[in-house]
């Protein structure tokens, strides 16, 4: 067996070149966000409403009323913020409910529900303790579930699916020291042996690892004779010989989850439990990614109906110069963001939900948007609440309770909260891997065109077929459905929402013309302008939540189920969207991000370090900013605690 090879060092276009491989590059179903980013408005593929079965619907509410029951009785999320660890006890109901198999086919002894109905548990489970909605999605978003559904073997699946729907807990494990979004500098390896990989590394962050029965693990497999070679996906059990959890990590919030560093050290790992081809692990990671995203916006969802609770409560019995505070404009206003924004993000999750069920979309797109809308919009309604609750608002729960008041953890949530917008792709890298999938029909027509490393006869190739293609796609942006009075009368009903949909459909066409202004004046350099493309991608993520905002809202109406009020946060949402994708618009061209880079500069090279002194620094005095992770034997205590 040869010894593990060196840390990966990779170049900025080498590190581009792996992502692009590991992305799915066809498109074999329609996506409405993909048209929508080409300016072109596809009502029809989310109206009318999809909906799951009725079988589907039976089961998922048989099953959301026992677990209402079980964290109504059973769930203490004070005692799980206190003591930061959520009781075995509660894991082991939840094991007993069948919550770790939601959705696990039934046939391997899961509950076999589909994404709404999980979205709907998470969002349930997550009020009651955003800790334990953690642990669940966590486990089967992008634990072992999730990749053996799409990717493992009959054998993979008949061995270990059974244990993850009752007994086992399992977590994903990507993230190392020293590799955070660039995947290309993964250094855990997994050298081939017999009929075995031995695994070797260290990876941080691993939500459950602390509690996890089985991992789903990423390792770079060396290029050999017979060996492809490759970052590689294995499934491997916790209690192997040479595996150590060394830390159990502490956060600002999420105080219960069991996230920790996992060391590898001459791990054996049966060739078996490799999870499909050698070199495919970050493409399964990625696809499992598509769906799994959409547990976070659940638990947004959850966070903001209890923020519009808490907001509606207290704003009556508070008051201030002779009214409730709700009473008062600058209150007001944000309660009415925290409502019209609530609908919105239930809005997106159950179309997006609802349309991975289906399968009959390609929701990459889509589910990415939710997951980057909703982290970033439910921080700031958790925000506006900590707002209106005022001094209270900064005040702990016990620190309320103990004298005398409600323990209302408005703190607690803004902290819980302010994780999901580094989970699973932080905003930035968001904005970047959809921005990538936004203009891909460019890039494949135009991509050799501003590529630097082609040759010029590729160039005139490209230029060849991009001149087909945006002569037959250009004039098409210039007038549409939005520009015609009457479009979209389905939904005038009372309240009008179908002026909010032409201009969702006028303004589809003018972010694709923006797009194709952006590529034609920075061409190859285009990549690099991320605030333009973090605008663009922006303006497509408030275009899809007032989409899914209307036809909610419509769908609520034809089925007698508030339609008016709905019809109302509706259109209080895409009044409060249309201003803020104006300013977007206008920030695309007029914003500061040349001054920025200059900054920057001044910045990195110590200009400014002046701007420094008169302070002293908190952190630790000599501490490295990254842990060491190389190979080797562990000389921590396992703090590894399975939960049996």
């Amino acid at each position: 067996m040869s010894a593990a090879p060196p840390k990966p060092t990779v170049t900025e276009r080498e590190a581009r070149q792996v992502a692009e491989a590991a992305r799915q590059q066809e498109w074999r179903k329609p996506s409405f966000a993909k048209e929508l980013f080409l300016g072109r408005f596809r009502l029809d593929l989310i109206h009318p409403h999809p909906m799951p079965t009725d079988e589907a619907t039976q089961r998922g509410e048989e099953f959301l009323a026992k677990l209402r029951d079980f964290v109504e009785t059973k769930v203490d999320g004070a005692r799980i913020e206190r003591e930061a660890r959520i009781p075995d006890d509660v894991v082991d109901g939840l094991k007993e409910l069948g919550a770790f198999g939601m959705k696990i086919d039934t046939k391997y002894g899961g509950l076999g529900l589909g994404q709404v109905y999980y979205n709907k548990a998470l969002t349930l489970v997550g009020s009651a303790s955003p800790a334990i909605g953690v642990l669940l999605s966590a486990h089967q978003s992008i634990g072992v579930p999730q990749p053996l559904k799409l990717f493992g073997s009959p054998e993979q699946k008949e061995r270990f699916l059974p244990r993850c729907a009752r007994t086992d807990i399992s977590a994903f494990l990507l993230t190392e020291p020293d590799v955070g979004s660039d995947p290309a500098r993964l250094a855990t390896t997994a050298v081939p042996d017999g009929d075995d990989y031995v695994l070797d590394g260290v990876k941080l962050w691993t939500t459950n690892g602390v509690v996890a029965d089985l991992l789903v693990v990423m390792a770079r497999v060396p290029k050999s004779e017979g060996h492809k070679g490759g970052i590689t996906a294995f499934v491997v059990e916790t209690n192997s010989p040479g595996i150590t959890v060394e830390n159990r990590n502490a956060f600002m919030g999420l105080r219960g989850i069991e996230n920790g560093v996992t060391r590898f050290h001459q791990v054996r790992v049966p060739a078996a439990h490799r999870i499909g081809p050698e070199g495919t692990g970050l493409k399964i990671a990625l696809t499992t990614l598509n769906t799994g995203r959409l547990s976070l916006p659940a638990s947004c969802v959850a966070a903001g109906k209890w923020c519009l609770k808490i907001a509606r409560e207290w704003s009556a019995a508070r008051e201030q110069w002779g009214k409730p505070i709700a009473h008062h404009e600058a209150v007001g206003s944000k309660i009415s963001f925290i409502a019209a924004t609530t609908f919105a993000l239930e809005a997106v999750t159950d179309l997006a939900s609802q349309m991975a069920d289906e399968d009959r979309n390609d929701i990459r797109i889509e589910g990415a948007l939710a997951k980057l809308y909703a982290s970033e919009m439910g921080w700031l309604i958790a925000d506006e609440l900590v707002q209106i609750r005022g001094g209270r608002g900064f005040e702990t729960a016990d620190s309320l309770r103990a004298r005398g008041e409600r323990g209302v953890p408005a703190e607690q949530v803004l902290r819980d909260l302010r994780i999901n917008r580094i989970f699973e792709g932080s905003t930035e890298i968001m904005h970047l891997l959809i921005a990538r999938e936004a203009v891909d029909a460019h890039l494949s027509v135009a991509g050799d065109l501003i590529d630097p490393e082609k040759s010029l006869q590729d160039k005139a190739k490209a230029g060849a077929n991009a001149g087909v293609f945006y002569a037959k796609w250009l004039p098409k942006l210039i007038a549409g459905q939005g520009q015609l009075p009457y479009t979209y009368g389905e939904f005038k009903q009372g309240v009008d929402l179908s002026g909010h949909l032409r201009y969702v459909e006028r303004t589809a066409r003018k972010l694709a013309r923006s797009t194709f202004y952006g590529m034609s004046r920075w061409q190859g350099r285009m990549e690099t302008k991320q605030g333009f493309l973090g605008r663009i991608v922006d303006i497509g993520a408030e275009l899809f939540a007032m989409s899914a905002a209307c036809v909610r809202a419509e769908h609520l109406r034809a089925r007698g189920e508030h339609g008016r009020e709905a019809y109302q946060l509706a259109d209080a949402f895409c009044r409060q969207s249309r201003l803020r994708v104006e300013e977007l618009f206008g920030r695309l061209w007029s914003n500061t991000d040349d001054l920025d880079r200059k900054v920057v500069k001044g910045v990195m090279s110590g200009t400014y370090e002046w701007l420094e002194q008169g302070i002293v620094d908190p952190s630790d005095d000599g501490g490295v900013w990254i842990a060491d992770a190389t190979p080797g034997p562990s000389t921590h205590e396992n703090v590894h605690r399975p939960i049996r």
